[in-house]
């Protein structure tokens, strides 16, 4: 017998070589048949592998992370056996798991084609192939075994992967005639499939490297009944309404031009004011937690980044050295802003009283992303990050963090981002060669960021692997209006910056101290967080940041002074204000300014102007009635008012 621990600390025994679905069919029948994966202490299994020793268990469905993984990992297994079917001598690359759903990378015999026209038939494959119920059979092999299988099936891609593998870490997996390379975990049977889509192909160089061959990377998406997939692309038709670059064109917020370069997106005057709206918004919180302006140049010496670490981490993402006339002299883009503020610190003698400082920068960064890997906003090489870093004593570390996570907090109060989850990014438990500094400076730093979250009485989710090089962090991920989850705001404790800057302040004691560091950016990028919000918002800004609050429409020409008058009045009450002079019908400009997304249209003609009146329409809820400029001004800065509340932090 062996002892099986739950999630709740209940401890059940069962015979050695039970399966996570045997102990979901202990529980209940209904929790069986949704079971398909199961975490065995720290390690994702097969439901259906035997476990032979004492362990903690967590059960997942197709609701969690975990089981969508598995369900969608076993997915692709499917759909790269649909292809071979379609498609005889294809090569197969790596097919993980994405947000939604999974892709395969795939390299097609020469001469054949796969188009949009292709998807149903392989969507039927798929589905067929799953009603086989055939199980998915875990095998451990040898690396000889590994490297035999795939040079008899000449598939150059796999025995890649394989010669970086260890003896004795190789699984193979099988459902039907299908075999693959793999860790797993996977479903029980390929009956779990329900309903399935192909979602679309684009080209991707082989391991993210452009010097290697282009494949074609297929995307789907399976769920484990018909009616989630018809309300997930239900969802999906809603998102192409939202994407922010159709948005964006159509608002005249930014562009791209190919001459300027690939991922450098430049502001048109409605976006520029909308960026410098929220700029100016964290300007004023910042004010008020006592943060100080910085500006650092757009490029920095290499010895900075080298001494920095970031040379070593990032330089091969980065964009190529600058090299000057004198000879050895060598400049780069900056990647981060952290070393200039670090220098910037270190220009003049520092106290223990002086602590802590808080440097705050909009600070623009570069980055070599990969032509495949832009998309819109989102995926840039040049974004600006709302980057701050507070320099203190260890004794104020956790104070700091606290007063950070108010700011974000805030924020995502004041911009409706209600959904939200955090995680804390620790290291890799195994692997610490990505990380710089000592072992007992990081026990400390995320020592400090899990007291601060348990005292803030939030919820955290700790995931290892993922900190920054050189510290752990707190990660705000943000689900948007239509449920999918970004990463937003980011925390970052630091105690290996200040050491490799040989940072210092005298103490009470008078003798040197290394301050600690937090990295902080409530936004992440400008670039970014404008992204999700249009999608979040559908383009509807809140009033307080819209580029423009409202239009004055004329029913003629006849009254367009009178309108302009109107808007020079609301102009003194700064609301944000302009006339619509076209010749054209008001129903027209009404139509027009409302896809605009204005939030408000003020329709003046004969009766108005005589009456020294407006009559106000609201966007998304019609007619609001006649009323006099100065109580639509003050009926504005009151519904602004509400939601721009400083002290609320």
């Amino acid at each position: 017998m062996i002892n099986i621990t739950f999630p709740d600390g209940a401890i059940k025994s069962y015979e050695s070589g039970v399966t996570g679905l045997d102990i979901a069919q202990s529980i209940s029948h209904k929790l069986a048949k949704e079971v398909v994966s199961v975490k065995v202490d720290d390690q994702v299994w097969d439901a259906h592998r035997p476990i032979v020793k004492d362990a903690k268990i967590q059960l997942f469905t197709f609701d969690d992370r975990e089981g969508k993984d598995a369900f969608w990992h076993s997915s692709a297994h499917i759909m790269a056996e649909a292809l071979e079917f379609f498609y005889p001598g294809i090569k197969l690359g790596i097919g993980p798991t994405v947000e939604n759903g999974f892709y395969y990378d795939v390299d097609l015999p020469e001469g054949a084609t796969l188009t949009d026209a292709d998807f149903k038939k392989i969507e039927d494959k798929i589905l067929e192939l799953s009603r086989q119920n055939n199980p998915f059979i875990r095998t451990e092999v040898s690396k000889e075994q590994a490297l035999k299988t795939f040079t008899d099936k000449g598939d150059e891609y796999k025995l890649e992967l394989i010669k970086d593998l260890e003896d004795g870490t190789i699984t193979f997996y099988q459902q039907g005639q299908f075999t693959d390379l793999c860790r797993g975990p996977h479903i029980p049977n390929t009956a779990y499939i329900k309903a399935a889509k192909i979602l679309n192909i684009a080209g991707a160089y082989w391991r993210g490297n452009e010097k290697n061959k282009q494949l074609t990377r297929v995307y789907g998406i399976t769920f484990p009944k018909q009616k989630m997939l018809s309300e997930y692309l239900e969802q999906l038709e809603e998102a192409k309404k939202r994407d922010h670059r159709k948005l964006g064109k159509e608002l005249d917020l930014f562009t791209f031009s190919s001459r300027v370069g690939m991922g450098l997106p430049m502001w048109m005057p409605r976006g520029a004011q909308l960026r410098e709206r929220l700029e100016n918004f964290l300007k004023k919180v910042q004010k008020d937690f006592g943060y100080l302006p910085v500006i650092t140049p757009h490029i920095g010496n290499k010895d900075l980044y080298v001494t920095s670490g970031h040379y070593a981490k990032y330089g091969a993402d980065s964009f190529q050295a600058i090299h000057t006339p004198q000879e050895g002299e060598e400049y780069l883009l900056k990647p981060m802003n952290c070393p200039h503020h670090c220098e910037i610190f270190k220009a003049r003698p520092r106290s223990y009283k002086d602590l802590p400082i808080r440097f705050a920068e909009f600070g623009t960064v570069y980055r070599y992303e990969q032509s495949g890997e832009l998309h819109g906003l989102t995926r840039v090489r040049g974004f600006t990050q709302d980057d701050a870093h507070i320099f203190c004593r260890p004794d104020q570390l956790k104070e700091e963090f606290l007063k950070v996570m108010d700011i974000v907090l805030y924020i995502f109060r004041v911009l409706k981002f209600e959904d939200f989850s955090t995680q804390i990014s620790l290291r890799d438990k195994d692997d610490r060669s990505k990380y710089i500094g000592s072992e007992e400076n990081w026990e400390k730093a995320e020592s400090a960021i899990v007291e601060a979250v348990n005292e803030k009485g939030i919820e955290a989710v700790a995931e290892y692997g993922e900190a920054a090089f050189y510290g752990p962090k707190l990660d705000f991920m943000v689900k948007d209006a239509l449920g999918r989850k970004w990463q937003l705001g980011t925390i970052q404790v630091d105690y290996n910056l200040p050491e490799r800057f040989e940072l210092e302040y005298k103490g009470a004691d008078n003798s040197m101290h290394r301050p600690v560091m937090i990295h902080r950016a409530p936004f992440g990028s400008m670039e970014r967080f404008v992204a999700v919000l249009i999608e979040h918002t559908a383009g509807k800004f809140p009033l307080w940041l819209t580029p423009e609050q409202c239009v004055v429409l004329p029913i003629s020409e006849k009254y367009n002074e009178y309108a302009k008058k109107v808007s020079n009045l609301l102009e003194n009450y700064d609301i944000r204000s302009f006339v619509d002079e076209r010749n054209e019908k008001i129903g027209k400009k009404i139509r027009d300014n409302e896809l605009m997304r204005i939030p408000y249209l003020i329709i003046v003609g004969e009766k108005e102007e005589n009456d020294q009146t407006i009559a106000v329409r609201k966007q998304g809820e019609g007619d609001l009635g006649v009323m006099s400029a100065e109580s639509f001004a003050k009926m504005v800065q009151e519904e602004i008012d509400k939601v721009l509340v400083f002290n609320q932090i």
